[in-house]
């Protein structure tokens, strides 16, 4: 399964795109504002707007070798310590190697927001972020499927 945190997500089509080539089922989650699909393999789920609902609720249901798309470092955290295995919008892998770092990255960016020290601006999003999200989310897809067949396979 494929959990996209899907509030302002720039990579839709490309998660869209890999899943239905490999056969994942995907599900959007959001507090508002999804496209339905008629496709069956794509699911939207519309949580409260309350502050980290759709948080919450993926990192309620994500699990072992399901696939997570997140900006947001500390919900990586939480699917990171299910067994989830989660990229950023630009490619980037959080995993149980660099998820400490990068939520204390992103701790030590909000102090700095906080104290005026950074203005705290974002890179634009690039053709460049987006081929990379597309390979990483590729091969992390195909990893989760390879590692749920043998799952499915042992008695």
């Amino acid at each position: 399964m494929i959990y996209v945190d899907a509030d302002a997500c720039p990579v839709k089509p490309e998660i869209l795109k890999v899943a239905e080539r490999l056969g994942i089922e995907v599900t959007f989650v959001a507090n508002s504002g999804l496209r339905p699909s008629r496709d069956p393999m794509v699911k939207n789920v519309i949580v409260s707007n309350a502050f980290d609902a759709a948080d919450n609720w993926i990192a309620e249901h994500a699990g072992q070798g399901d696939v997570v798309v997140t900006a947001d470092v500390p919900l990586a955290v939480r699917c990171v310590a299910t067994g989830a295995l989660v990229s950023g919008p630009t490619g980037r892998v959080f995993d149980d190697t660099n998820i400490g770092m990068a939520s204390a990255m992103r701790d030590l960016g909000a102090h700095l927001r906080e104290t005026g020290e950074s203005k705290g601006y974002n890179a634009a999003f690039s053709p460049k972020d987006r081929s990379r999200f597309l390979e990483t989310f590729d091969r992390l897809c195909r990893r989760a499927k390879a590692a749920s067949s043998n799952t499915d396979s042992q008695p």
